[in-house]
Formats: C-alpha cells, structure tokens, sequence
C-alpha cells in the first residue's frame, strides 16, 4: 500500500552504530567532528528538551534495544545487497548476508552482545529466531522494490550544509536515486509500521531536513522523498516543494534558536506525553521522581557548540 502525502545534534537512533558513544561519567571528550543537529536530534528537542539534554549534552547510556539493533542490522544488509550485480540481487542473497552483517556489527558496537545472554534475547527470542524476524522484513522489502530494477546514486550518505547564522546541519542518507532525467529521489528505510494518517509529521520532518540540506549543497530540489517501512510493507511518499523547505528550514532555526536558548539559562523542560514509556531515563527525569545529573564541566560548549550561561 502506497500514502502519498501532498505536495544529531548528530546521532543516529540511541542504540544504532550511528548514535554517540555513552561518555565516562564527569569526562568530556572532545568531539571527532562539529557539532552539529541532525533531524533525529531536533525531533529529541521538540518531543522533550530534557530527553534531548540526556541524550546529546550527557550523552547518557541508554540499554540496547532488540528492535533498534535488528533495524541497523536490516539497514546494513540492504546497502550491501546493491555491492552485488543486477540479477543477482535476490532475497535469498539478502539474508544470507544477514549472520556476517550481524558478526560484523558486534565487532563495531560491543554493547550488541548484551542484547542475547545464554543465547536468550529480551524478547525470549534466541538468535535464529530473532535474525529470522530481520530475514521477514528483508521479504517485506522484496515486495515493494526490485533491487534489480534500481541502480542507486549513493548509499548511506553525509550529508551537511551549515546555516547562515544557525546550525551545520548533518545527516545520513540511506539512498540516494538519480533518474536519467536527473530528478533526484531520497529513500529513508523504516523496520517499523507507518504512522497512522495525520501523524507523518515527525517522519515527513526528517525527510524534508534531508532534501533542505542536498537542495542547499546541489542546488537541485528533489523530486520525491520516500520512505520504505518494512514493518507493514507500506511506502510513504510525498513531492517537496520549494515553499515546503524554506518552511522546515524556519522550523529548525526555531529548535535551534530554543536549544540555544536552553543551554544558556540551563533550562532542559520535561514535556510529558505517551512516548515517556519508552525513555530510558525515567530514573533520572523529574516526571517520574529522579533528579538529572550535574552536567559535566564544557559539554554544552563541546557538544553544541554553545557558550553555557
């Protein structure tokens, strides 16, 4: 089924390989790269700026999720399955990548090996069954796209542009088409089911980010943004316009200007809702009776760039 929608800081997902690494507690690292606010980090800011603060000024550690970590695992086979030749992209290719992608995983990301103690994971599922739970995902993918049809411009691409007077904006790309016309095409893959209609905000957000930042750089508006969720075998698809990105570009300079705002007074708001059931750090969150930690000496400063006041 097909809903066509009318015309981090960087980090990836906690628990996905592209997330920041949890500091030692009262140590500031310097970071590799500037900061820098990614889409999933700005959807942080606006569901909860304390949520935000945990995760990009603390950098609090959070438990390795089963579901995030099968979703990494799906996005990896799916970049290498397009390394293989037209006609040889198959799904019986595409999972049997999937024991060597996870081996290579928990070589990249340690805290994976948490997720199956004695060979048990959270869910009671041991490993087979839960790499046979990616392996259906994989047959959802199969019967939406025909990887052999497809020859992608890019896959898992940096993306950056920096804001006159904001932010640098980054984010990660999952593929990038070129049709022979040259009308570009961005395609995000989702594990989990589509949002319900009326609520594509947070994912069309994401989407829009991606296309502002290519459209800043390339000079050339994409011409679809599509979004692939292999959780219900639905496609999400919407035709940006011009108007739409200078629209998501107001939004970002207003969650910027309001996490500037944040690390200056030191105010990190709770803003409660459903979606507090799934934080992990309800211990430390004033909702739930905890009180935050002391913020390490600099992080504001290293992690966002922003002189603390």
């Amino acid at each position: 089924m097909t809903i066509t929608v009318g015309t981090e800081l960087a980090g990836g997902t906690p628990g996905s390989t592209a997330g920041p690494a949890a500091a030692v507690p009262g140590e500031v690292a310097a970071p590799s790269r500037p900061p820098a606010l990614s889409p999933s980090r700005a959807n942080d800011y606006m569901q909860c700026p304390l949520l935000f603060r945990f995760r990009t000024v603390d950098r609090l550690p959070e438990p390795p999720s089963a579901a995030a970590a099968r979703g990494t695992l799906v996005h990896s086979v799916l970049e290498r399955l397009y390394d293989a030749p037209l006609g040889e992209r198959t799904l019986a290719a595409a999972q049997a990548l999937l024991p060597g992608e996870w081996d290579r995983l928990l070589e990249a990301e340690d805290r994976y090996t948490q997720l199956f103690t004695d060979g048990v994971g959270p869910d009671g599922q041991d490993l087979a069954g839960w790499l046979a739970g990616a392996g259906a995902l994989l047959g959802t993918y199969f019967t939406l796209e025909d990887p052999n049809r497809l020859e992608p411009r890019e896959r898992e691409l940096l993306v950056e542009s920096r804001l006159e007077d904001g932010p640098l904006l980054r984010g990660i790309v999952d593929r990038l088409d070129v049709a022979p016309d040259g009308a570009v095409r961005v395609v995000d893959y989702k594990t989990g089911k589509s949002p319900r209609p009326g609520y594509e905000g947070s994912a069309l957000f994401q989407m829009r980010f991606y296309a502002l930042v290519l459209w800043r750089e390339r000079g050339v508006l994409p011409k679809m943004l599509q979004l692939v969720y292999l959780g219900d075998g639905q496609v999400l698809r919407g035709e940006p316009t011009e108007d739409h990105l200078r629209h998501t570009e107001q939004k970002i300079r207003a969650v910027w200007s309001a996490i500037e705002q944040s690390a200056r007074t030191g105010s990190w708001p709770t803003r409660k809702s459903k979606l507090c059931g799934w934080c992990a750090h309800q211990d430390v969150c004033p909702e739930f009776g905890g009180t935050p930690p002391e913020i390490p000496e600099g992080a504001v400063r290293l992690r966002l760039g922003i002189d603390a006041g």
